[in-house]
């Protein structure tokens, strides 16, 4: 009882100093919460299976972020990983009979090995011409899936695949667990020393190199740990579905991704998991207007992107969040001082409105 009774307060403690201090990680907590309390209250099938898509995309989209958005290395051609990965635990499943929980990982360790076949020869190339290299492999692999019809089941695919759990209900939990977990670590990765490195190399690689920091390295780890997680997306996608075909490899895979990116707010995890959220449903809504549904698609997205160019999350989270002058700790807009290092807040925005900016 007493042990209870302790770690109930330990999580109340954990809520009130980590999750309730900032507007934006209580909208993420009830969010995260929502989904998994949905099924005890909705079961109907199309409904779960847009969420469990949402949530496979939504991985997709946050590891394009962990390379891209963070290291500033544009990939546009981040379907391979996805591909690669879907084709891996396909091909396994059907011919070896190996079961989801070993084929997705086996698979994603296959997009790690992907990522650094593209990452070696590419480490030189910078802004458009890496993303013209990175557009090719994908292109090329699916030359490959069309020339080995025997393995690869070539136009038609690899189908026959054991699903990913035995009821609709058991393959919700596993997918929106599974995105909500790994959408947690790439936030800490992020978030880390590792992730400030990143940032750096963005921002000038010059300098980082400059100061000691072997940038190959950490470019490499960059496309590694975003194949990983690009790979455990289509390895989940593709047992879900039941088959991995071409349109796993395809390019408007690869835009697609980064449409859920710019459109959520790149370089914060959270924003391309918003950005598939918000567009995926978006979509399969508009299949009510069939002849107009890519144009209002199109329409949305411009719209948005116009009045809110760093993304929805981003712009929503500056409304009710501003970040200390002194320590850079995110605050509550309407604190006065900062909760770390009680730095006044707001002094910005004051000189500006004296100044009359």
């Amino acid at each position: 009882m007493v042990a209870s009774l302790f770690s109930l307060r330990k999580i109340r403690l954990f809520l009130e100093k980590e999750i309730f201090i900032l507007p934006s990680r209580t909208i993420a907590f009830f969010f995260c919460l929502s989904l998994l309390v949905l099924p005890l209250f909705i079961q109907d099938p199309y409904l779960l299976r847009i969420i469990i898509l949402s949530s496979i995309f939504a991985i997709f989209a946050a590891s394009w972020d962990l390379l891209s958005g963070f290291t500033g290395q544009m990939n546009f051609g981040h379907a391979l990983f996805f591909g690669v990965a879907a084709y891996t635990s396909a091909i396994l499943n059907l011919r070896l009979g190996l079961p989801p929980w070993m084929t997705i990982p086996i698979g994603a360790l296959a997009a790690v090995i992907a990522g650094l076949v593209i990452g070696i020869p590419c480490l030189r190339l910078r802004g458009p011409y890496l993303a013209l290299a990175t557009l090719a492999f994908p292109i090329i692999l699916m030359g490959i899936v069309f020339t080995l019809p025997n393995i690869t089941g070539g136009e038609l695919g690899v189908s026959g695949i054991k699903p990913l759990a035995s009821s609709r209900i058991a393959s919700y939990y596993i997918c929106v667990i599974l995105m909500i977990g790994l959408g947690l670590v790439m936030w800490k990765i992020g978030d880390s020393k590792t992730g400030i490195i990143f940032h750096a190399i963005r921002e000038d690689e010059v300098a980082v190199r400059a100061s000691g920091i072997n940038t190959t390295r950490y470019k490499l780890l960059a496309f590694s740990l975003s194949g990983f997680f690009a790979g455990l997306s289509g390895g989940l996608y593709t047992h879900f579905i039941r088959i991995a075909g071409p349109s796993t490899l395809e390019v408007s895979l690869s835009f697609q991704a980064i449409i859920w990116a710019i459109f959520g707010g790149v370089v914060t995890i959270y924003g391309p998991i918003t950005g598939v959220f918000v567009l995926y449903p978006l979509m399969e809504f508009l299949r009510i207007l069939p002849e107009i549904r890519t144009l209002l698609f199109g329409l949305i997205v411009i719209i948005i992107l116009l009045f809110m160019p760093e993304g929805l999350t981003t712009w929503i989270r500056d409304r009710m969040e501003e970040e200390c002058p002194r320590c850079k700790v995110r605050n509550v807009a309407w604190r006065k001082t900062c909760r770390i290092c009680f730095a006044e807040m707001g002094k910005k925005k004051t000189e500006g409105g004296e100044n009359g900016v």
